[in-house]
């Protein structure tokens, strides 16, 4: 079936309409036509008739000629006629009794008023009299036949003619179009060949090419932007790293400070992987190298990583995989996936599981938490929205205790960053809710 959204179908579609509305104007205005004259001809013939019937018996209340004609006085009338009829020659159907039996034929009658007096003259068709008592009706009625199967013709060569025009003259229309599209899929620069037609698919052009170019421009200062910051971040997270472990060097095997010299230690190290993801990000993808990566390694690291999140939770979390699966993807931008993925799962689950499930071509992490509430799906993936700030619109937490067990930190942009890196890799990222309450999210990597 054509697409009827198609800029082409609709030229078209809208070309033959105007070819039909046009064909109906000159029907109607031929069938008026014809209806006029025939009243004329037919209201001259019963005038004509009418005097030749005076002349020749005088007076009458009726007044009979053969065949086909009948005068009445508009007394002497059928109360049906004299109930329609005017001065306005006027067709009606009636049914009349033939050779071959009972059949249908067209009634003309109008009224006429002559010294006062008034008649109502008819006339039945009948083909019987046409060549014999007027033959001007009978050529006129000839010509009708002839001019309706003209037009007949007429009405199909214009419809045929309309729709081979308006598909040869829509190609020649939307070719511009065709190469505007074609300029803008393979190279936008292939634009200057049109961005100096005077035509709307100029303008057009010249548009698409200035928006082409401010996007340059800004990706470009996204880029070094990108890279200013991850160059400068590195030189200070280098000096954290290097004190920590001078500190950690210095301190006795036992004491309690280790602790928080490989928190310093293991952080940086985070910040570091995490600067070298954005990095990536900020590159084309084309461009990257996609080594072998075990997904069960990093699901169980990020998991071991993240479980200080659920310290005052009675939440149980694990890492189901039949087998070792990987994929041909950075480590970095999978880590951070999955990373904020499980980072969400754990704080707003407060009682019950989080599972991380593998198989072949997906990764599942479930969770038994709060959900996502309906008003926040169209934002889902949108940056700088929170869940806590949607259960409170909707009124879901009514006490403060309750709001504060659920108030979590974040910026927000977890998820549309997941969102991102998906997109960066050429994956999917899905989210269905849990009958039991909760949420899963399902990463599709093949």
């Amino acid at each position: 079936m054509p697409n009827i959204d198609s800029i082409a179908n609709k030229f078209r579609l809208s070309y033959f309409i105007f070819a039909l509305l046009l064909c109906a104007a000159f029907v109607s205005i031929f069938l008026y036509a014809e209806s006029r004259i025939e009243q004329d001809l037919v209201k001259a013939r019963l005038l004509q008739q009418l005097e030749l019937s005076q002349e020749k018996h005088g007076d009458q209340p009726i007044y009979v000629a053969e065949p086909g004609i009948k005068i009445y006085r508009y007394d002497k009338a059928p109360a049906s006629l004299q109930a329609i009829a005017n001065d306005t020659v006027q067709e009606t159907s009636v049914t009349v009794n033939k050779k071959s039996g009972a059949g249908h034929s067209n009634l003309h009658l109008f009224a006429y008023t002559q010294d006062g007096r008034t008649y109502i003259l008819t006339y039945l068709e009948n083909t019987e009299m046409v060549m014999e008592n007027y033959p001007v009706l009978a050529i006129f009625e000839h010509l009708e036949d002839i001019f309706a199967d003209t037009l007949k013709v007429a009405v199909i060569l214009s419809l045929l003619i309309a729709a081979i025009f308006s598909q040869l003259s829509s190609k020649q229309i939307i070719k511009p179009l065709l190469d505007l599209k074609r300029a803008v899929e393979t190279d936008h620069h292939n634009l200057s060949d049109l961005t100096h037609l005077p035509s709307e698919v100029g303008v057009l052009a010249r548009a698409i090419d200035e928006k082409n170019h401010k996007l340059e421009q800004y990706l470009k200062r996204e880029q070094l932007f990108t890279g200013d910051v991850s160059h400068e971040l590195r030189t200070p997270l280098t000096i954290i790293m290097g004190a920590s472990e001078v500190l950690a060097s210095q301190l006795d095997a036992d004491s309690h400070l280790n602790e928080f010299t490989n928190r310093i230690s293991t952080t940086a190290k985070e910040t570091s992987e995490i600067i070298t993801a954005l990095l990536l990000l900020s590159r084309a993808p084309e461009k990257l190298d996609a080594p072998q990566t075990s997904i069960n390694n990093i699901a169980l690291a990020e998991m071991q990583r993240l479980k200080y999140l659920l310290r005052y939770k009675s939440v149980t979390c694990q890492v189901i995989a039949e087998q070792e699966y990987s994929a041909y993807v950075r480590p970095e931008l999978l880590k951070m996936a999955l990373g904020n993925l499980i980072k969400n799962a754990f704080q707003y689950t407060d009682d019950g599981e989080v599972t991380i499930t593998i198989d072949d071509g997906k990764i599942t992490v479930t969770d038994t938490g709060l959900g996502i509430p309906e008003a926040m799906m169209p934002l889902l993936y949108e940056r700088f929205e929170r869940l806590e700030s949607h259960y409170k619109d909707e009124q879901t937490i009514l006490l403060s205790e309750h709001e504060t067990k659920h108030k979590v930190e974040g910026s927000g942009l977890g998820l549309s960053i997941v969102q991102r890196i998906m997109s960066h890799m050429g994956w999917q990222l899905t989210h269905q809710a849990n009958r039991s309450g909760g949420s899963t999210f399902s990463i599709y990597y093949k």
